[in-house]
């Protein structure tokens, strides 16, 4: 494991890559002494990292055959999935807590944290991808259950995709509402195109397949429910790709 990225499986054959954005709550030592000035329940929670999704993308990666990357660093530090010039790459201030580290930061910090992590990441994510001309890639998120002050949120799947490319997210969604027990978010609870975001950067310019899965972290929370989800998504994931 590096500063800034981890790869699972990098020799794997299979045709997806699993990636995971926001697979760390880690803060580098550089960037305030290792400490974003909040508490560590505020940085066990989803606010600091995709709790849960870590180990669900490994399981998936190892069931698929194929490679695995995930960040090393918390996405309070730089968001992995935000484009370099999106005002929230760098949060001051998320579900109700401040971020004091990042409140008056500027634009050197913001660049070291460019250089020495997010760069680093999506050059490694790009040399994945590159790997094979029909890559992919699966990209693997979880949510809150609640954000503070709003509406229980139903979903145990969300699915997300861009209006410039849905095949493979619509045949995975038409695939799980098929499934009676679960309640399958078709771009909810978050809208799947972001310009300049991970999948955008990867997928839709070089025009490779890719969806975006969102399970529920509450659903995730343990190895055992982790490899639970992972057996019960690959297969579905198998069953959708050979029409793409």
């Amino acid at each position: 494991m590096g500063e800034a990225f981890q790869i699972i499986g990098e020799d794997r054959p299979g045709r997806w890559l699993v990636t995971c954005d926001h697979a760390s709550n880690r803060v580098p030592d550089w960037v305030g002494g290792g400490d974003l000035g909040i508490s560590a329940e505020d940085m066990a929670r989803h606010i600091a990292w995709d709790v849960g999704a870590w180990g669900l993308a490994q399981e998936l990666g190892r069931l698929l055959d194929s490679p695995v990357i995930g960040s090393c660093f918390s996405r309070l530090v730089i968001d992995a999935n935000r484009g370099e010039e999106d005002p929230t790459l760098v949060m001051k201030l998320y579900d109700g807590t401040i971020i004091p580290a990042n409140r008056h930061v500027g634009p050197v910090e913001v660049e070291e944290r460019l250089a020495r992590l997010y760069r680093p990441y999506h050059a490694a994510y790009a040399g994945l991808a590159a790997r094979r001309a029909d890559t992919v890639v699966l990209a693997v998120h979880s949510f809150t259950p609640c954000l503070k002050g709003r509406a229980p949120r139903p979903w145990h799947v969300g699915v997300l995709h861009s209006h410039l490319d849905d095949r493979l997210s619509r045949a995975l969604i038409t695939r799980l509402r098929q499934e009676a027990d679960l309640c399958i978010g078709d771009n909810e609870p978050y809208a799947g195109h972001l310009p300049g975001d991970a999948i955008d950067r990867h997928a839709l310019r070089p025009g490779r397949h890719n969806t975006l899965i969102e399970l529920r972290n509450d659903l995730i929370g343990d190895a055992a429910a982790q490899e639970a989800w992972a057996a019960r998504l690959a297969p579905v994931l198998s069953e959708v790709l050979p029409g793409m």
